[in-house]
């Protein structure tokens, strides 16, 4: 399948819809409102008596990552836009490297042989199932490449940073205070969710109207070849797969690490592949022998860091025993 990106060199269309982008992946964070009540709370065991003073640390928390889950969104939009795909996705590919510094020095974590092997493995993988389009660039675009990647870099720096920082403040605030009692619970995740897409929305918001591109809207919904109740559908059907994508990484950072929840969401990549040629029947599109490795070798780094998580877990059991 051969598709170019960049036929009609046009600056000021390459830019629009970038807002809308953001906006959609964090908007629909009012479905988990109801799942977050309708989940028991545990009792509080706070170890702090100062709980004016842990409010305040969370709500800093959780403005900071709002405003980085939007500057990702935006960046993220942005840079998948104006880039060549290519470039764009093995720019990508360097963001669990960006994860493994960042949690190393945030977080202080602890790596192993094969936790090294998993993140090595998920790179590899993560570039062998890249799509084989993207375009060359024109001779009008090749000056905007730097721009271009520079937008992908840091779109990959922010959602490392976020990751880790999520991982913070569920180990410093959420569990080790004992907000929610002696133990993990999913109410952190749709806390965490709800309060950090709420800031980001709102941000977002402001950008949209802010830029104009709201005006683009009505336009947009009038040319979709399926009609403006399909564009409608479309969107929240967008919006609420970015919601259950984002609470399950989440939950990957809260029970395991946001080392793991990088590895799997990266891993995630050749699974989807799979899933489109089989789900679409894309008979132009060849599931080839690089996707066939990428598939195996997801099997291989995923079992790399289950290994070491079992090896932990083992650990851990003999010396309560």
């Amino acid at each position: 399948m051969e598709q170019d990106f960049h036929e009609i060199y046009d600056q000021d269309l390459q830019y629009k819809g970038t807002w809308t982008q953001a906006l959609i992946q964090n908007a629909a964070f009012p479905i988990l409102i109801p799942l977050f009540f309708i989940f028991p709370k545990p009792k509080q065991n706070l170890e702090t008596n100062n709980t004016r003073f842990l409010s305040l640390r969370l709500f800093f928390l959780y403005l900071s990552l709002g405003v980085l889950v939007a500057a990702h969104s935006k960046l993220f939009a942005l840079g998948k836009l104006v880039s060549n795909y290519g470039i764009f996705m093995l720019i990508s590919a360097t963001q669990l490297i960006f994860t493994a510094i960042l949690t190393a020095i945030i977080n202080r974590f602890k790596f192993t042989r094969w936790i090294i092997i998993s993140i090595l493995l998920t790179i590899v993988i993560y570039v062998l199932s890249i799509p084989d389009f993207g375009g060359q660039p024109h001779e009008g675009e090749e000056y905007g490449y730097n721009i271009q990647a520079w937008l992908a870099f840091s779109a990959t720096i922010a959602f490392s940073l976020s990751l880790c920082l999520i991982q913070l403040g569920f180990e410093k605030l959420l569990v080790k205070t004992k907000r929610y009692g002696n133990k993990k619970v999913f109410r952190m995740v749709l806390e965490m969710q709800i309060c950090v897409s709420f800031v980001a929305s709102i941000i977002c918001l402001v950008g949209l109207f802010a830029s104009g591109e709201y005006k683009e809207l009505k336009g947009d919904s009038k040319r979709f070849k399926k009609g403006e109740a399909y564009y409608v559908l479309s969107l929240v059907g967008l919006a609420l797969s970015w919601q259950v994508w984002a609470v399950g990484l989440i939950g990957l950072v809260l029970y395991v690490s946001g080392l793991f929840g990088d590895i799997v969401h990266m891993c995630a990549s050749p699974l989807v592949a799979l899933f489109v040629v089989l789900a679409f029947d894309f008979m132009d599109d060849v599931f080839s022998w690089t996707r066939i490795g990428a598939l195996l070798g997801t099997t291989l780094a995923l079992g790399s860091y289950f290994y070491t998580l079992h090896k932990r877990n083992k650990k851990k059991m003999s010396e309560l025993n």
